[in-house]
């Protein structure tokens, strides 16, 4: 019987996901010193660092409570295997040419070969997910690892990509879809697999390739297939079949909860924020957000200036596209002056993720952009606080990320997809064309 493997855990891992140490079956765990040392860097503030550093503290001081680490460590649970705090060890004399900086990812390394060295008849490996460092340990001729427990296979990334369902159907199907009295069909007229819920449809008239394109959706509650109209939100009209599906879901008070993925001008934020203000009566407040990246994680404490100064140049973005609405209107319009006075009576308020932090979500219309630089348990935290009348829709380009620990695979918004995929609360467009301009459409395509 082969014995369980090693793994020595970076710190990333541990920010990531404090619960780490529990998932990896009956295997065993090494702890470099460094760790312990990066994570209490990270025990204070409220952002989700602290919240994974402190966790990760409690549930060592759990593990050890009265005991010393043995030489095998101590066991983590009913079915787990036992972890160990390892004080830092040096390079072996033939690698200590290759790293000569005395930095934490370097002793991690270090240890994590040591680790290597004194277990001979066992699998040891490093997991990290810090791509930098997986390529110093391939160099080091370390076995290395990324975290791959919250990680989405890549079939189900392509399949969000692919969502909506394209079928030829027969022109009377179609006419009882478009022009019927109810706008709705069967499901089994279209398809013999039963849909999930707010499955998307593009539909072709059969016999006539040059009729413009039926979009529809299944509807659970009528457990039917509904005609998609056309729709305009203040002075917004969508351009193409994926977001007039898209300001469909975003106009549905039923569906709460809406993901809108795509590349730089497919219009995700656009749409989100026109539907806002179309709906503005129906709720108490709009709220705008986005999360804060900035070099090195540092808080924006540092930066000169109150919250506004601060916060301009990350949160610009989102009144740019305020300004492409208002632009639609005159500036003595009715819509325009509804908008200033929404922003003065701050029932429409542009705000950073952190500083909404604690805060009551009933009855708002809160849109958060650039969602791909969430982590799931971030993306949870924010969910979570809905409460009774409130609509959440998430925007961002899983492809574009500026989270250093974070992928296409492993952030909040392909979680979001993967895991709400079929609930009728929730609904998921991913937006194909640009639409800013001709120029940005070709440089999406070309460069």
């Amino acid at each position: 019987m082969s014995k369980p493997k090693i793994f020595v855990l970076d710190t990333n891992v541990i920010l990531h996901d404090h619960n780490a140490i529990k998932h990896f079956q009956d295997n065993d765990l090494v702890i470099p010193c460094a760790v312990v040392e990066e994570a209490d860097k990270f025990k204070k503030g409220n952002d989700t660092l602290a919240y994974h550093a402190r966790g990760f503290m409690r549930d060592i001081d759990k593990i050890t409570a009265g005991k010393n680490f043995e030489k095998g460590g101590l066991p983590i649970g009913k079915g787990l295997g036992l972890i160990k705090i390892e004080p830092n060890h040096l390079f072996p004399d033939n690698l200590k040419d290759l790293f000569r900086d005395d930095i934490q990812d370097h002793r991690i390394l270090a240890t994590a070969i040591w680790v290597r060295d004194h277990n001979p008849d066992r699998f040891v490996a490093l997991v990290t997910k810090d791509i930098n460092l997986r390529l110093k340990a391939k160099a080091a001729g370390m076995e290395v690892q990324d975290y791959l427990t919250d990680r989405v296979e890549e079939a189900r990334i392509e399949n969000s990509q692919k969502e909506v369902q394209t079928f030829t159907l027969n022109p009377d199907i179609l006419q009882t879809l478009v022009y019927g009295p109810e706008n709705a069909v069967k499901w089994q007229d279209v398809t013999d697999r039963k849909p999930i819920a707010n499955q998307n449809y593009k539909f072709h008239w059969q016999g006539n390739k040059d009729a413009e394109t039926v979009c529809a959706r299944y509807d659970e509650d009528r457990d039917r297939i509904v005609f998609v109209r056309s729709r305009e939100a203040y002075g917004i009209r969508p351009r193409n079949d994926e977001q007039k599906m898209a300001l469909d879901a975003l106009l549905n008070p039923k569906i709460e909860l809406v993901s809108l993925t795509g590349g730089a001008g497919t219009g995700k934020t656009l749409l989100a924020l026109a539907a806002a203000l179309e709906q503005e009566k129906e709720y108490e407040q709009i709220i705008l957000s986005r999360p804060t990246v900035i070099l090195g994680n540092q808080d924006i404490g540092f930066l000169p200036g109150d919250q506004k100064t601060k916060m301009g140049p990350f949160l610009q973005p989102l009144m740019d596209n305020l300004n492409v609405i208002k632009g639609q209107f005159k500036p003595t319009s009715r819509e325009a002056q509804r908008i200033e006075a929404m922003l003065t009576q701050e029932k429409l308020i542009i705000e950073p993720l952190a500083y909404i932090r604690g805060r009551s979500l009933g009855r708002c219309y809160f849109i958060i952009d650039e969602a791909q630089n969430l982590t799931p348990h971030e993306m949870k935290t924010i969910i979570t606080r809905a409460g009774a009348g409130t609509k959440m829709v998430f925007t961002g380009d899983i492809f574009q990320i500026d989270q250093p620990y974070l992928d296409q695979w492993s952030n909040g918004l392909t979680h979001l997809g993967e895991k709400m995929d079929g609930q009728k609360l929730f609904d998921h467009i991913f937006l194909r064309k640009g639409e800013r301009s001709e120029l940005s459409e070709l440089a999406a395509k070309l460069l």
